[in-house]
């Protein structure tokens, strides 16, 4: 099941939004490769947390 910014895994509540948005993102793209939830996640938060310090925060295009 993909994850949202109302719905995601209660490991990542305590993360910062921008973190959070990243990790939800990703993990979604390694569930869709066949990762398990279990996997997924914490690569997600670890993956999305090295991407939001080498980018910053607002990665999002701003329109």
């Amino acid at each position: 099941m993909p994850w949202n910014k109302d719905d995601y895994p209660n490991s990542m509540k305590n993360l910062d939004e921008p973190v959070r948005e990243k990790a939800i993102e990703i993990a979604n793209a390694l569930l869709e490769e066949g990762y398990e939830d279990g996997r997924a996640i914490p690569i997600a938060i670890d993956k999305a947390k090295e991407y939001v310090k080498d980018h910053g925060a607002s990665s999002k295009k701003e329109g």
